[in-house]
């Protein structure tokens, strides 16, 4: 028996917004010749790059992202690789939460391209979700001329995968009345938390439906996924009780790249390092934040990662200080003697801005 939200709660209305292939989106937004064209935002085949985002017309190959270019190549010959252009993206994805916040306050970012918003009271006095998302989808289009997906759920859990389940361009409502019938249909490995390695576990002891967590033995269920079992069990029932939250504490800004030849060169390694450590500073200088550790990573040709931090006395935000003390950290590494195919600088031990900058 499923229950849509248990007594006395309120039933809240949240959307889900998934941008479509967002990257690529952008990317055919900005070069009709690419537009229809299976398309894959990433590094080159050549250089062990791995594909950031797909479009449509790619999927279509199998290529997806996180997948190395080499193999997205291989299916798709006629693929056409862009190299990604993150100012951009985040120009897109800023403007895109600037739309979400007109419609509420009650916004969580989860990334670039993705969302969820709390709209069950909301700035249009909008009564009914579904007409919030699709005014939040047109005016999408009509701005920035790439599309989004939308679910729209009593709560976090179902509509994110409502957001999922129409792509591209699609809206997804799960009124409470259609939540149970909605739970029947969803396999196990829908419930959140259980990926491949889980679901095969489930699946070994017969559990192959979402619903079909509710009515397995308790202790068989703890012993095939611990502490995960009373939380499967709650979502099994359709119940997710955590709220929307606006503001996610910063806890580190990071910088990274990853370089299509190896650098071999210790001069160029500390100008790379410079940079990342000048976005690190933007960054934090954007948040009004300040950091008192600073922290470089290093993974060598031979793909083993080291790191290297330096906490202070005083917190800043000042970029010569945290390249200064990136630059310092890259000298205890192996980095002079060994090739470097990645460099990131990050910040961490964060405060408000109001704290007492050191120089």
């Amino acid at each position: 028996m499923a229950s849509c939200a248990p007594e006395g709660r309120l039933i809240r209305k949240i959307i889900h917004l998934d941008m479509d292939a967002f990257y690529a989106s952008v990317e055919q937004r900005d070069d009709p010749g690419l537009r229809g064209k299976p398309v894959a935002v990433g590094g080159s085949p050549q250089s062990r790059g791995v594909v950031a985002a797909a479009s449509y017309e790619a999927r279509k190959f199998g290529v997806h992202s996180a997948m190395p270019m080499s193999r997205a190549v291989r299916l798709c010959p006629s693929l056409v690789i862009v190299r990604p252009d993150f100012s951009k993206y985040k120009a897109a994805s800023e403007r895109v939460m600037e739309i979400l916040r007109a419609a509420t306050p009650v916004v969580e970012p989860l990334s670039l391209d993705e969302a969820y918003l709390d709209v069950t009271e909301n700035l249009w006095n909008e009564p009914l979700a579904m007409q919030v998302a699709l005014r939040i989808k047109r005016q999408i289009v009509d701005e920035l001329k790439i599309t989004a997906s939308a679910g729209v759920a009593p709560n976090k859990f179902l509509a994110k995968i409502a957001s999922g389940w129409k792509k591209p361009d699609g809206l997804t409502v799960i009124a409470p009345e259609r939540m149970e019938a909605f739970l029947q249909q969803l396999p196990v490995e829908a419930l959140w938390g259980v990926g491949p390695v889980t679901a095969k576990k489930l699946r070994a002891i017969g559990i192959k439906q979402l619903v079909d967590v509710r009515t397995a033995e308790p202790e068989l269920l703890e012993k095939t996924v611990g502490s995960l079992a009373e939380w499967l069990v709650q979502l099994s029932n359709g119940d997710d009780p955590r709220p929307v939250t606006p503001q996610r504490e910063t806890k580190s800004v990071s910088s990274e790249t990853t370089y299509a030849q190896d650098l071999r060169d210790l001069a160029r390694m500390k100008s790379e390092i410079h940079s990342l450590a000048a976005e690190v500073a933007q960054v934090l200088q954007r948040k009004q934040l300040v950091a008192r550790t600073v922290t470089i990573k290093v993974r060598y040709d031979d793909f083993t990662t080291v790191t290297r931090s330096h906490t202070a006395f005083g917190a800043t935000n000042a970029q010569r200080s945290i390249a200064t003390r990136a630059r310092i950290l890259l000298e205890r590494t192996d980095a002079a003697w060994r090739p470097v195919r990645l460099l990131g600088v990050s910040a961490h031990s964060l405060s408000p801005a109001q704290a007492i900058l050191s120089p």
